[in-house]
């Protein structure tokens, strides 16, 4: 007997395959985020957001409303149709360049502004769709394209630590996390209390998701994992960073 495994409903075909790289952690994120939009069973209220970028390719993975939006900008794009018709529930997804570099000031103001989507940040330290150059979250001392001998922190700075700066800028309400592919129970948790604190009314949710990348990384299978887990767990550590009382929905797993 062949048991495929389960998809989430909310995928447009239970065996659709992704179009990312071997490897890729995007996969992983968004069956994580569409098992939590299952079992919130809010399908037909979500109205999924992608970047331009490897975030892209997901803008037929799920059978909900979805919209294309330019480079950095599908943070404003979800805020505006959530603000249109607030019973939406709008998720804005994109990659740590859409969101620490080019989309960054909008990231910053709807953070302020306590705007009520959920932006998904998945960070694999590098612009992967465009080559492997250094991004925001590229870590101190690593080889991309545009930093062949390592990132140096005299030139380019520290690597972003997004959820941080998120929860220092927004006020009681707010949900922030960052979760990691290598702990899926736990970050579809994450997904789940993201997403019933929009459904709340409570306040701005942003969760960023620690991800692979092998083409770019440069490594095989057992050096891509030891990367995400050792080396970049160092510098950006998994937790609940904000989290209201409110919110009982979703289980962090172990």
């Amino acid at each position: 007997m062949i048991i495929e495994p389960r998809m989430p409903k909310c995928w447009r075909q239970q065996t659709k395959t992704h179009k990312f790289c071997p490897g890729c952690g995007h996969g992983l994120v968004l069956k994580a985020l569409g098992q939590a939009i299952d079992e919130l069973g809010i399908q037909d209220k979500v109205v999924f957001g992608a970047d331009i970028g490897c975030s892209l390719l997901a803008w037929d993975f799920f059978d909900v409303d979805t919209v294309q939006t330019h480079h950095g900008r599908t943070t404003p794009v979800i805020t505006g149709l959530k603000r249109a018709n607030p019973d939406l529930v709008g998720i804005a997804y994109m990659g740590d360049g859409g969101g620490y570099a080019i989309g960054s000031q909008h990231l910053v103001n709807a953070a302020a502004r306590n705007e009520r989507i959920l932006v998904v940040l998945v960070n694999n330290t590098n612009y992967a769709m465009t080559g492997g150059q250094m991004a925001p979250t590229t870590l101190i001392g690593q080889k991309t394209e545009t930093s062949p001998y390592g990132r140096d922190i005299n030139e380019t700075g520290f690597p972003t630590q997004g959820p941080e700066m998120v929860a220092a800028i927004t006020q009681e309400g707010a949900y922030v996390a960052r979760g990691t592919i290598s702990n899926l129970r736990q970050l579809t948790g994450y997904f789940k209390k993201a997403l019933q604190n929009q459904i709340n009314g409570k306040g701005f949710s942003f969760v960023e998701a620690q991800s692979t990348c092998p083409t770019n990384w440069r490594t095989n299978a057992k050096e891509t994992w030891s990367f995400l887990e050792n080396e970049m767990s160092k510098v950006f550590k998994v937790g609940e960073l904000k989290s209201p009382a409110t919110i009982t929905e979703g289980k962090e797993g172990a």
